[in-house]
């Protein structure tokens, strides 16, 4: 039987061409299957979509740190800062050892053994050393749990970096395309393999819990989370002991045997349950390099009673008197710092910076101390009336100073220097423009300065300066500052106390001190109206005057330092103090830098040398329509006549310079003649002879030797005549010269400057 055969080529050649409607069919399968594929990607899309937003939600959100690993890092951050305090303390020890080497360095080249700058970088060093040691004492840091705020913060950082990363890294990859088009062509495999990353499946994870208790249940209150508003946290949070935690049968032991918080802490509250002190807990403690400071807080009562049983309380810690130094907070009734002093706490402050002639203004703060607890005090006088209150020894001369080396630092301030009975500011004596000692001149003074300022208060409209005085090098500030205010005129008082009603908004301000603060000093109740009153070395009852009645109990204790002696400085220059421009009023003992004298005469020349201010012709005009006060105003009888003179005349500013023997307005260069060949004899004389000042009788036997032929025969008095003549004025204080305290005599740039 035959087999038949299929050819396939003759099969297509019998069928003939393929017709219109199996075409149309063929085409109509294509296009569907080509809209499944295509739905079927827009689904996948939508969905990569979805994922990738999905992703980036997630990772904006930190969904992928979980608090667990927040925590860590917190942690971890608290012991790097921890670790990072103890290393820079380590590199503080060596670059103050390598500026002692320096300065030592210095001053035997200068052929001296030592020098202040020297000795100022040794105590730095030494409190340095004690607080690296302290720390080896403490052992590593106790680095505290982390809290649901710390976590929190930790996460809204981590959100803001991803955030600001991804539009950084858009940023500046849009302008590198611009900038060079083929990085596109680089950046086409990096984008496919994070749009492939992005867009995995992506399951939401669960937040981890901690595994840990945030805050332990011991830890105290300031801990558990930050005060509303970013208020500053509460003193007194880190409590090392309370007194339910003493041993039983525990005594009291002295303060040397502490070597860490907790045996400091033990000794307190052994030594106040001793002396029925009601402490019940210590928190706070830190080592000092002059002793131990830490925040007690009162079961009942208040902090009063640890002032009142300071005493016992120094005997039981074997400290040396007014070595128990309790300050009240009055953040927290319950609460006062106890500080245990066993050096001087004050050792390390640092000295007075330099300021440059016209480097301030007189709205400026400026440092003039430091606080027991090592903070500055800055201040500035603008509009302040002051009252500084200090025994006999308590260091009133140099506060004046420092004061007064700030002001006069000022391009816009007129100091002032008022004293009846001694030398004022001493030293900063060519850096002060009108220097009054006899109750003539100080009354004069006052007066010529409260009628300014009642000229001042119309004209301020007039200048559009609004509410106050606006200071400029142009329309100056006045400071006046008045030593030994018990011992002037019952006039100069009045005028005094008139001029504290109405000089602040005029800016014409005074800076009183006294050796008392009671109306008996002062001869008016007038200590609690000044605006800033600061109180040293002294009585008690001043402490009452000046702070009020209750004051003792709110732990101002000025009364308890001492003043000094002809030995021994003690307390001298050390103040607690009340209103200070942006300060809270609290009970710290602050000690005032002392300059020595010769730093501060070379900054009273410099600042002599740059020019002194004299007050605004605008001001000097307004005190034209000034009623007098009636009390200085002669009197008349029925007929006219004169019945009591004017207890003091209103002068003008140039006669009130004359009065004062202060240097004359700026004028025009001294003439020919024998008055200018004088001065100029003088400042030869005084340069030959390399000094800045000679007493009256000194200059004269030096001129005389100069040119014997005009001098020779020419008395003392002659000679100032001519001087006087040449408005060189009559003899001033020049401060210590050899063995005698403060001659009278003439300065070489006083003189120089009238030529």
């Amino acid at each position: 039987m035959a087999t038949e055969v299929h050819d396939p080529q003759q099969a297509d050649q019998d069928a003939g061409p393929p017709t219109k409607e199996v075409s149309a069919s063929r085409l109509d399968g294509l296009r569907a299957r080509g809209d499944e594929h295509t739905t079927k990607a827009k689904a996948a899309y939508g969905i990569q979509k979805q994922n990738a937003a999905r992703r980036l939600r997630a990772w904006f959100a930190t969904a992928d740190l979980d608090d667990w690993r927040l925590a860590e890092h917190v942690v971890e951050q608290k012991r790097r800062k921890a670790q990072h305090r103890d290393d820079e303390l380590l590199r503080e020890v060596g670059r103050l050892n390598g500026r002692l080497a320096q300065a030592r360095v210095h001053a035997a080249r200068q052929g001296e053994e030592t020098s202040p700058q020297a000795e100022r970088i040794r105590g730095e060093l030494a409190a340095a050393r004690t607080r690296v040691e302290a720390r080896d004492v403490e052992g590593p840091a106790n680095v505290l749990p982390s809290t649901r705020k710390e976590i929190d913060r930790a996460r809204w950082t981590k959100k803001a970096t991803r955030v600001g990363a991804v539009l950084a890294g858009g940023y500046g990859y849009l302008q590198g395309i611009f900038v060079e088009p083929g990085l596109l062509l680089l950046s086409l495999p990096a984008a496919g393999f994070g749009w492939w990353y992005l867009s995995r499946p992506h399951v939401e994870e669960q937040e981890g819990e901690v595994p840990f208790g945030l805050t332990p249940a011991s830890l105290p209150a300031t801990f558990l989370a930050d005060p509303a508003g970013g208020a500053t946290p509460i003193v007194g949070g880190n409590v090392v002991m309370s007194v339910e935690q003493l041993p039983e049968g525990a005594k009291p032991y002295p303060i040397r045997n502490a070597r860490t918080a907790q045996q400091l802490a033990e000794c307190v509250l052994l030594a106040a349950r001793a002396e029925n002190v009601p402490i019940v807990e210590v928190s706070d403690v830190t080592r000092q390099p002059w002793g131990w400071q830490c925040v007690v807080r009162v079961g009942e009562g208040t902090p009063e009673a640890i002032i009142d049983k300071a005493g016992d309380l120094e005997t039981r810690f074997d400290l040396p008197t007014n070595g128990v130094r309790p300050q009240p907070i009055k953040a927290r009734r319950a609460c006062a710092i106890m500080r245990l002093v066993e050096g001087d706490p004050f050792a390390t402050a640092p000295g007075l910076p330099y300021r440059a002639p016209n480097s301030l203004s007189i709205t400026d703060r400026f440092r003039i101390g430091t606080s027991v607890g090592g903070d500055p005090l800055e201040l500035s006088l603008a509009g302040v009336m002051g009252l500084w209150v200090a025994a006999s020894g308590g260091g009133k001369t140099g506060i004046l100073q420092a004061l007064a080396e700030g002001v006069t630092a000022c391009r816009d301030n007129i100091t002032i220097d008022l004293d009846p009975f001694g030398d004022g500011l001493e030293d900063l004596g060519d850096a002060v423009r009108i220097t009054a000692r006899t109750n003539e001149q100080i009354e004069a003074v006052l007066l010529f300065f409260l009628v300014m300022a009642k000229g001042r208060a119309r004209l301020r409209a007039k200048l559009g300066m609004g509410k106050k005085w606006q200071a400029s090098s142009k329309r100056p500030a006045v400071t006046v500052f008045f030593d030994e205010l018990p011992k002037a005129s019952a006039l100069a008082k009045r005028l005094f106390n008139d001029l504290l009603l109405v000089g602040r908004k005029e800016l014409i301000v005074v800076e009183a001190a006294s050796q008392g603060g009671q109306s008996s000093y002062l001869g008016a109740n007038i200590a609690q109206m000044v605006a800033l009153a600061a109180v040293g070395p002294c009585k008690v009852e001043d402490t009452r005057s000046v702070f009020g009645d209750g004051s003792v109990r709110e732990g101002y204790l000025p009364h308890k330092l001492s003043p000094a002696t002809a030995t021994d400085p003690k307390d001298a220059g050390h103040i607690f103090i009340q209103g200070v421009p942006g300060m809270a009023n609290e009970p710290i003992e602050y000690a005032i830098h002392e300059a020595p004298s010769a730093t501060l005469r070379q900054l009273a020349e410099e600042r002599l040398e740059a020019g002194l201010l004299d007050p605004d012709q605008d001001s000097l005009d307004a005190m034209k329509s000034v009623d007098l006060p009636e009390y200085v105003e002669a009197t008349y009888d029925n007929d006219g006549n004169i019945k009591k003179d004017a207890p003091v005349e209103l002068l003008t500013w140039d006669q009130l310079l004359r009065l004062c023997d202060a240097q004359p307005a700026e004028r025009g260069p001294l003439e020919d003649g024998a008055p200018r060949q004088a001065v100029e004899d003088s400042v030869t004389v005084m340069e030959k002879a390399a000094v800045d000042r000679m007493k009256t009788e000194t200059l004269l036997a030096a001129v005389q030797d100069y040119d014997p032929d005009t001098y020779g025969e020419m008395g003392v008095d002659e000679f100032k005549a001519l001087l006087k003549k040449a408005e060189a004025g009559a003899p001033i204080t020049l401060g210590p010269i050899g063995e005698e305290k403060s001659p009278r005599g003439f300065k070489r740039d006083r003189l120089r400057h009238l030529l």
